[in-house]
């Protein structure tokens, strides 16, 4: 189950990083391209992924 919750994360992490780099135009080929809304909203992803691994590799006490 730890390897499930891991492997999403890492999947929204993956996700959020790149519509973050879409928003500043650095990956193109999308509506989101250069649309600075969607750094922001990739932001946002990326630490909902970051929380997700924090949570899945908490210390089971």
């Amino acid at each position: 189950m730890r390897l499930i919750k891991n492997l999403l994360a890492l999947l929204v992490l993956a996700i959020g990083a790149l519509w973050s780099l879409q928003g500043i135009g650095l990956v193109g080929g999308s509506f989101m391209t250069g649309q600075s809304q969607w750094l922001y909203i990739g932001i946002v992803t990326m630490l909902v992924g970051l929380a997700g691994l924090v949570w899945a590799n908490r210390s089971r006490i």
